[in-house]
């Protein structure tokens, strides 16, 4: 009789082909939920005039993104009950409202601070506001990532969302840290190659944030819920 530590589909290398396989999966589905707005974005021109009509090519980013996240935090260790399709679409069919409570406006204002920046020379504004302008951009998308994460896994209401965001953004520095260097190493990485690999690697991206907000899950469990 097997063990549970030899039966099948528990070992190490199960456990490696069951996230293989849910990564596949899950990027896949992003792909298809996101599809409408990608191939908008990427028929764009790179003028700077187009960076509203992107922000809206980038509205069903947000839910997709959700879906994602929900699907990876309750994915299956066993390779014998594996669901990630059915996991991801109960993710957006969940998250898909809440998500866009957030994201709007959050694609709101960096489209602001983007049309700005690209804009600058026009505003007769001095050059340290640039500087400002970037690095509130940069505090907006890291408590995007805080707020994504949240949405995606509790059943809060928006406002209680962005305000946990904010108070995690500062309260958990090594996960603002780390959520940092992930964007940091993204951007690199779209820069050098291409315009794609964001959505090429969604889904490893994806994990990656979710294993930077360990403490923020878990805080949040274990303080702000029932």
């Amino acid at each position: 009789m097997s063990t549970p530590s030899t039966a099948f589909g528990v070992g190490p290398l199960s456990r490696a082909a069951a996230l293989i396989h849910t990564l596949v999966t899950v990027e896949a589905l992003l792909l298809v939920a996101a599809a409408p707005g990608l191939a908008g974005l990427f028929l764009l021109g790179p003028d700077p005039s187009n960076i509203p009509l992107a922000a809206l090519c980038l509205l069903p980013l947000g839910p997709a993104c959700a879906a994602a996240l929900y699907a990876l935090h309750h994915r299956d260790r066993d390779l014998t009950d594996l669901h990630p399709a059915r996991t991801y679409w109960r993710g957006w069919r969940l998250n898909a409202l809440p998500a866009l409570k957030l994201w709007t406006p959050l694609l709101a204002w960096l489209t602001v601070i983007a049309f700005t920046l690209t804009h600058f020379s026009a505003t007769a504004l001095p050059g340290w506001w640039a500087v400002l302008l970037a690095a509130i951009g940069l505090g907006s998308l890291l408590w995007g990532a805080h707020a994504l994460v949240l949405t995606s896994l509790f059943s809060f209401r928006a406002r209680d969302t962005a305000r946990l965001a904010s108070y995690f953004l500062f309260r958990h520095g090594r996960a603002t840290l780390a959520t940092a260097s992930l964007l940091v190493l993204t951007a690199a990485g779209t820069a050098l190659l291409t315009e794609a690999l964001p959505a090429l690697l969604a889904a490893p991206l994806l994990l990656s944030l979710l294993h930077g907000g360990r403490p923020v899950i878990v805080e949040t469990q274990e303080d702000f819920t029932v």
